[in-house]
């Protein structure tokens, strides 16, 4: 909701003023759907156990950020709802 604040001072033509309504401008579209956050929640949990392996090479993931990717690239295969990877066109 836009809702309109005037200001005037002595003489002077108003001044007014539109701001948007704090409740609709914190609604913001997800980045990542329910099911890719599922996903990435079990790959975390994955890695916390010691459980987690890197595709080639099979070594033990140990990187947060990189189980995250892990679990993002997983959810993009299924067909869940991820952005694209920022190199993709």
């Amino acid at each position: 909701m836009w809702s309109d604040h005037i200001i005037k001072e002595d003489d002077s033509p108003p001044l007014i003023l539109s701001s948007c309504d704090v409740s609709d401008s914190m609604h913001m579209a997800r980045k990542y759907g329910k099911k890719a956050s599922e996903k990435v929640g079990k790959v975390l949990h994955e890695m916390k156990r010691g459980k987690l392996k890197s595709g080639r090479s099979g070594k033990k993931v140990t990187s947060r950020k990189q189980a995250i990717a892990i679990g993002l690239s997983e959810a993009r295969q299924e067909g869940d709802k991820v952005p694209r990877k920022s190199g993709e066109k």
